[in-house]
């Protein structure tokens, strides 16, 4: 190479370097003395150091991928509208949830906080029409639901709680008079409402096993007993409370008011997951609550039933939250975390337990899209939530455990957000019916068989 090409090749190699650069670079070494000996070197020494500063210059700019949990862009699928909502809700859990929540999480605190900002979002009541309600498809429910546990699963659950059991219960099994009373304002946030059925010593078995009881006495129902594991219980305005008639043997639904006398609702301690939601242990004791409270269309436990097999699907999809709130924030750490002098995300098992993560995940993405189109199509069957809870609860259960074992000892550290999610999948795992019941519901329907008892 002749003298003119090696000084082009040493201009090209300063090119973009300013005048304030080249004077600190100057502090440091010699500018015309390494120009003369650029000078000296031959083709292949000179080859050799272009080929390394391009290499540097390639690994400074390389654009890795952005961090996104939705591998199919099923995105691609919602309007225009739906896709700002998601957005709407995207944005929210992040600039005003996430912040605070770990926080919150650690010390079992609610942040009450978030409700009066939560209204702005007019997404309560998605799918119930009238009301005040927004009246768009369940696909949007489950949208909302999975953007809210994607950052955390206990305002997921305090959300699916108040506007899915609670208002889908008044929607469902109410009056006209009691649906105007509730709906609105409840759809506003103005009033909170939980959901009563489970109780201290039955669980799965409460459509047969019941203990809470209720009794007409000729002005009011006297309905005595207890509920556990009831969130939004300990500060709602509205209790949906499930009790046997002593006299029908039917269970009947009723709105129980936080003053109504003979209630209590204390707070459970000291749980390893959903530790934001406050759960209660409510006791009724010859508790009094007017013909007028009673829900008008819940007569038996087929009418529970009914709320549980609309609600079910937001589980299905909470799960779906969870998990992509796991696999995005397990990506994210093994791009910046590096061990070896490299990334931990460039390595083989690393990558291997983040394409398992996100096959589970696309899966289940999947199965919850059809899901909630079958919802909104009006030929959801009992089975088919089930089939979705089921598999979506084990399926986050992988892949949250996967996203601590790449984060190492780290994986354990609520700034991570990780171990929240580990604990917070255990409970999607069992409420809303355990995998066992909602298995035998799915075994029933493709066998013929009930396998109950």
């Amino acid at each position: 190479m002749s003298l003119f090409g090696k000084i082009k090749n040493t201009i090209d190699l300063l090119k973009g370097v300013d005048l304030d650069q080249l004077a600190k670079i100057n502090e440091k070494i010699d500018l015309k003395k390494t120009m003369d000996t650029l000078g000296k070197l031959d083709d292949r020494q000179l080859k050799g150091m272009m080929k390394m500063l391009n290499h540097q210059g390639k690994k400074g700019q390389h654009q890795l991928p952005p961090i996104d949990g939705d591998f199919y862009n099923l995105d691609l699928k919602l309007t225009e509208e739906q896709r700002k909502i998601q957005m709407e809700v995207r944005n929210f859990m992040e600039d005003e949830v996430r912040p605070l929540i770990n926080d919150h999480w650690n010390r079992a605190k609610f942040p009450f906080e978030v409700i009066e900002k939560f209204k702005k979002l007019n997404i309560t009541g998605i799918p119930y029409e009238g009301y005040g309600c927004p009246n768009l498809p369940f696909l949007m429910e489950g949208i909302i639901a999975q953007e809210i546990a994607r950052v955390d699963v206990s305002i997921s659950t305090f959300f699916g709680v108040h506007s899915g059991l609670a208002m889908g219960s008044i929607y469902l099994c109410g009056s006209e008079e009691q649906k105007q009373e509730w709906l609105p304002k409840m759809q506003q946030l103005e009033k909170i409402g939980a959901f009563g059925l489970t109780e201290p010593n039955v669980g799965s078995a409460v459509s047969q096993g019941m203990e809470t009881t209720c009794k007409f006495d000729g002005e009011n129902w006297i309905l005595n007993g207890q509920k556990k594991w009831i969130g939004n219980a300990t500060f709602a305005d509205v209790i949906i409370i499930w009790a046997k008639d002593e006299d029908s043997h039917q269970v009947k639904g009723f709105l129980v008011r936080k003053e109504n006398p003979g209630f209590k609702a204390e707070k459970m301690e000291d749980k390893m997951a959903l530790r934001i939601v406050q759960n209660a242990i409510i006791t009724l004791t010859d508790c009094k609550v007017p013909e007028s409270d009673r829900l008008q269309k819940a007569n038996s436990f087929k009418d529970t039933a009914k709320v549980l097999k609309m609600t079910r699907a937001g589980v299905a999809w909470q799960a779906v939250g969870c998990a992509r709130g796991a696999y995005e924030s397990a990506l994210k750490y093994t791009k910046k975390r590096e061990q070896f002098g490299k990334p931990i995300a460039s390595y083989q098992l690393i990558q291997n337990h983040l394409v398992e993560m996100v096959s589970n995940l696309t899966a289940m993405q999947t199965m919850v899209f059809r899901l909630s189109e079958m919802q909104d199509n009006g030929i959801l069957t009992d089975e088919h939530a089930s089939l979705a809870k089921v598999f979506c609860s084990m399926r986050t259960r992988d892949i949250v455990s996967r996203a601590r074992e790449v984060m190492g000892g780290n994986g354990i550290l609520l700034k991570h957000d990780v171990a929240r999610f580990v604990a917070d999948a255990e409970a999607i795992y069992s409420y809303e019916g355990t995998k066992e019941i909602n298995s035998l519901i799915v075994g029933r329907a493709i066998t013929g068989y009930s396998a109950f008892v």
